[in-house]
């Protein structure tokens, strides 16, 4: 074949949509815990659904960065040297290191709160280049309002974060906003790996009424230091997490992961088919569970009011 007829081959192969048969997604998250767990393995189900099977026409890699942003930016460079089909970054500090180390693969992000906050892309309507995913920006108004109900006499709530993480940096700014709103005083305590997680719970005790966990994954990573500090001090403890109710938090009312990782997966899709990611906009997260602990309330001092339990998704005793 002639040069210019191989470098028109060579165009049009990299022009189309990937094949059934011949399509590698690599995945990678900052961390393991059931809710970025559940968001993969949504992602999984929806390839799977969409003709992409496991082991025959889909290469399905993840990887964890174990909490560490030097192995997250590791990861992202080996998974460019890979040239996989599409990245799929699942948290902020993830998304960062991977949009860093490509300009060229298509980057499908998700469990991001503030994209543009992160600086993955300049607009959600139009992202441009080669990034697009889902936001799970917390509703942090409705949180309040849910922690005022539970607890009547909250005054002061304690924002347990990891300072180093974009996505809770945004998430601050957010609650003190809004609980200004509402006469609440936000008082914060960070711990920047999971072993000061309950050193940091601990330095709330005294100068909270509450604490308010964010989508923080080096705090839920370690939740049960934390819970173990709510439960001894009878501090309630909240998340916006809905799979850490399971793990000793009072109630939360946000997103269902595995759902979260759904509707990545169709965008996932879409650019596997052809679409280009930088013409995809950026979309919020769809869905809104109200999760409540019973025995965890029990443990920190607290009684469920009869209006919360009645509308909960899922009670657990």
């Amino acid at each position: 074949m002639r040069p210019i007829l191989l470098a028109l081959a060579a165009t049009l192969a990299l022009s189309l949509p990937a094949r059934a048969d011949n399509v590698t997604v690599a995945v990678t998250a900052i961390v393991e815990h059931p809710a970025l767990d559940a968001a993969r393995k949504g992602v999984l189900d929806v390839l799977t659904a969409a003709g992409y099977k496991e082991g025959e026409s889909l290469k399905f890699v993840f990887e964890s960065a174990q909490g560490n942003p030097a192995t997250a930016a590791q990861i992202a460079r080996q998974f460019a040297g890979d040239e996989p089909n599409v990245i799929v970054p699942i948290s902020t500090p993830s998304a960062q290191a991977v949009v860093s180390a490509t300009r060229d693969i298509p980057v499908v992000f998700t469990a991001v709160s503030d994209p543009l906050g992160a600086q993955l892309v300049k607009n959600m309507d139009k992202p441009g280049g080669n990034v697009t995913g889902l936001s799970d920006m917390s509703p942090v108004g409705e949180h309040l309002a849910l922690i005022k109900e539970i607890v009547p006499k909250v005054k002061t709530i304690g924002y347990l974060y990891n300072s180093g993480e974009a996505n809770s940096v945004s998430l601050l700014a957010v609650l003190k906003a809004e609980a200004e709103k509402v006469g609440l005083t936000v008082v914060e305590s960070a711990a920047t790996k999971s072993a000061e997680v309950q050193g940091a719970a601990r330095a709330l005790v005294g100068r909270a009424d509450a604490i308010y966990v964010p989508t923080d994954n080096t705090i839920i990573s370690a939740l049960e230091g934390a819970v173990a500090v709510a439960e001894e001090s009878k501090l309630p403890l909240f998340t916006a997490d809905t799979d850490s109710v399971s793990r000793g938090s009072i109630a939360a009312l946000g997103f269902n992961y595995y759902d979260v990782g759904k509707q990545t997966g169709e965008i996932v899709v879409r650019v596997l088919k052809g679409e280009n990611p930088g013409d995809v906009p950026v979309k919020t997260a769809a869905g809104s569970d109200l999760v409540v602990n019973k025995a965890a309330a029990a443990k920190m001092g607290v009684t469920l009011p009869e209006s919360v339990l009645s509308r909960a998704n899922k009670v657990i005793d």
